[in-house]
């Protein structure tokens, strides 16, 4: 519980420092991405640069979150932080692509703790009037980071180095380590702990199983390979003994009575369902507006940004939201949004343009900024102290789990359709050749013909892809029709 002499101020301040520091990681590495692959090589590792990140992060969040409700808060968000920075401090020095891939996998390690604990403590310091507003000013840091994340990368890799990138987390890092050591203070129980190894073990190897196969199948790997049925099969061994051993375990790591919860269950669902939306965007837009629509990658990116911009200002205005509506009202106005958001990228075509693109993505944005913010306050509006760590770190793990689903199932359904349709019409294009339809110079090489079939093939297989998302957008609608009615709990735990 948090004691009284905590400068509530000063450790907000130090919270919204660390975690732009792990938001803006994401956004960055991607524009420094073709300098580095320029001076390590390795190009056909270039994914799990970010996989790997994932990755870890997926696998570690709930773990920490389960360690945050026995030892408390602090520690464990000091050790991630210190892990995230060492991570980053390798990441700058590596030699080769292999060596990086290695210390993002460092990276993502500390990044598993940053958001969840961040997350939890603001629900631990503040009443849930006051958590409503904050967990939404913490919300916008996200799409803060995603607008200023790809300019800042630009500047950096254009002037200075691309090792920079990772270097800047350092000061930030100890910015935010400095006013978490110094201004909080918490109240732990000190009777022994019990650490579930083996059902922590367990999860590891599970999700690292399932993370792989989203990410190899489908692309590298084939569905039915013998690498995609081997990881699948230990997946389901291992999740199986998971279950097995939480019902037994003194102090599970992760509380299965948490899943009888119905206001969690249906927020967490949701939050998988729109980690898929979010992934689902940010891959496909860009790649839509450059090579279909013909626009620049600017112009891609304006698209994109729009997004950035509806969620962080109505995650702010969620907080404001659920003490006049209620939780429920909120979380299915956001849930509106998304559906028509996505309805309307359903409706996309080329001639209508950038600027529908961007509304639309604006639009889905604000579904965002309502959902998310409403499901984690309100997730911690009903859990005691003790799970409101793994409560937290649980929400947070089905988004990242989301992105990794929708990145596999649409990218897989992107690739099938393309194919299909370049066989229905007895072309001879490669799918890897869609590439160039993404560089502009490229594209003025391209036959008129080859170049209308490509750009008519991937409108084909795009539209399918956005079909896929209305289809999802749709669920989470339905799904937050059940989403319960919330008595808001006065107070805060001292």
């Amino acid at each position: 519980m948090v004691d009284q002499k905590t400068n509530r101020p000063l450790v907000l301040v130090a919270l919204v420092l660390s975690m732009f520091m792990a938001a803006i990681e994401g956004t960055i590495v991607a524009t420094a991405m073709p300098n580095i692959v320029a001076d390590l090589g390795g190009f056909s590792l270039y994914s799990w640069v970010f996989s790997s990140f994932l990755l870890m992060q997926a696998v570690t969040t709930i773990i920490y979150g389960k360690l945050a409700d026995l030892f408390g808060r602090k520690p464990v968000f000091i050790i991630g932080v210190i892990i995230f920075l060492i991570g980053s401090i390798l990441c700058g020095i590596a030699p080769t692509m292999g060596a990086l891939i290695i210390f993002r996998l460092i990276q993502g390690l500390g990044a598993g703790a940053i958001q969840p604990i961040v997350t939890t403590i603001v629900g631990d310091m503040y009443t849930v009037e006051e958590r409503a507003k904050v967990q939404g000013y913490l919300a916008s840091v996200w799409g803060v980071s995603s607008v200023i994340g790809p300019l800042l990368g630009g500047i950096i890799v254009q002037f200075i180095d691309w090792a920079w990138i990772f270097w800047m987390n350092i000061p930030i890092g100890i910015l935010g380590l400095i006013g978490v050591i110094i201004y909080f203070h918490e109240k732990v129980d000190k009777e022994k702990k019990s650490i579930d190894y083996l059902g922590s073990s367990l999860f590891f190897i599970a999700i690292s199983a399932l993370i792989v196969v989203f990410v190899q199948a489908g692309t590298n790997w084939a569905w039915l390979s013998i690498e995609a049925i081997s990881l699948l099969l230990l997946f389901f061994i291992s999740i199986s003994i998971f279950i097995w051993q939480e019902k037994r375990a003194p102090s599970p790591m992760m509380p299965l009575y948490l899943w009888n919860n119905k206001l969690i269950v249906i927020a967490n669902l949701a939050t998988l369902l729109s980690g898929m939306i979010i992934l689902g965007l940010s891959s496909f837009l860009p790649t839509y507006v450059q090579a279909v629509m013909g626009e620049s990658a600017i112009v891609a990116g304006f698209t994109l940004s729009t997004l950035s911009i509806g969620w962080p200002i109505s995650a702010t205005i969620a907080g404001h939201l659920v003490l006049k509506i209620g939780f429920r009202w909120t979380a299915f106005t956001g849930g509106f949004a998304l559906f028509v958001g996505t309805f309307l990228f359903f409706m996309l075509d080329a001639d209508k343009g950038p600027v529908y693109a961007g509304i639309s993505s604006c639009i889905v944005g604000i579904g965002m900024g309502l959902t998310s913010t409403t499901f984690i306050v309100a997730i911690q509006n009903t859990v005691t102290w003790h799970e409101r760590g793994a409560a937290t770190s649980l929400n947070m793990f089905m988004r990242i789990i989301g992105s990794a689903l929708g990145a596999s199932f649409l990218g897989g359904l992107l690739n099938m359709q393309l194919q299909n349709y370049y066989q229905k019409k007895g072309e001879d294009i490669e799918i890897a050749g869609t590439d160039m339809l993404l560089d502009e110079g490229m594209r003025e090489t391209i036959p008129t013909e080859t170049l209308a079939s490509m750009q008519d093939g991937l409108t084909f297989a795009l539209h399918t892809v956005y079909t896929g998302l209305f289809v999802i957008g749709s669920l989470t609608f339905v799904l937050l029709w059940f989403f319960q009615k919330v008595q808001l709990k006065k107070g805060t735990e001292k």
